[in-house]
């Protein structure tokens, strides 16, 4: 029997949403969880209600901290308990992440170090795991090169925080893959809004589509208004088997 591939989100909010948390999601192998992505202030404490541990790897789609502040948490949990998740971090991102994190003046531990807690593995437009091979890519998120999506080739494309990319998601997001895509009702110069989703994108591209990254459930329920699907925290969508 095929093991089958399902992504649970555990929050599906913007920077300032309490209700939605944090915008993060699981990639799951048979309800196990295989990548964790991105990982905000609410998502350590979400993560562990519902598998009882650390996650064993992580991506990272940029730096803000609505998507990179529970790796404190993370941090204390890994080096308590001995494990070391790794981190696959794109190569851009480094410098930012390790300004963010890893230079803050001294833990209450001593002689340890932020990254001495987790595997950090710098990539570039594709990485392998579990013998999964995962595509990165660049998106449109405040300046070049500082933020990117991820895409499993016949499963999923996430863009994580972006203006409306339709090339690029036609191109990873060719065949059925499922596409989840940062939208609030009211575009930014930073983020996509409902007016760009539906200029941007083709009707077969949008029937595969969920959006997060909300501010709460009532913007939640103006895009389902507009005929949109969107992510409720803790919704799990079906990816299909992971061969066959």
């Amino acid at each position: 029997m095929n093991e089958r591939l399902t992504m649970r989100f555990l929050g599906t909010g913007n920077a300032s949403s309490l209700a939605l948390g944090s915008a993060s999601a699981v990639l799951e192998k048979s309800g196990a969880a295989l990548l964790l992505v991105d990982c905000g202030p609410t998502t350590p404490e979400r993560f562990q209600a519902h598998y009882g541990a650390l996650a064993p790897a992580m991506f990272i789609t940029h730096a803000h901290f609505d998507h990179i502040g529970g790796l404190e948490a993370c941090f204390y949990q890994a080096h308590f308990s001995g494990a070391m998740p790794r981190l696959f971090v794109p190569a851009a991102l480094v410098p930012m992440l390790y300004a963010r994190l890893g230079e803050f003046p001294g833990l209450a531990e001593g002689g340890v170090n932020f990254f001495d807690a987790f595997q950090l593995v710098p990539v570039g437009n594709h990485f392998f795991w579990r013998g999964l091979r995962f595509e990165v890519f660049p998106v449109r998120h405040h300046a070049p090169n500082s933020a990117f999506g991820l895409a499993l080739p016949g499963h999923f494309v996430y863009s994580g925080d972006t203006r409306p990319i339709p090339e690029t998601i036609a191109h990873f997001g060719s065949g059925r893959e499922c596409v989840f895509h940062d939208c609030a009702l009211f575009g930014n110069p930073s983020h996509t809004g409902a007016d760009d989703l539906l200029r941007e994108y083709s009707s077969a591209i949008l029937q595969r589509t969920w959006l997060y990254h909300q501010r709460d459930l009532a913007e939640a329920s103006a895009l389902r208004a507009l005929g949109l699907k969107v992510l409720d925290p803790g919704a799990v969508v079906e990816l299909g088997p992971l061969h066959g």
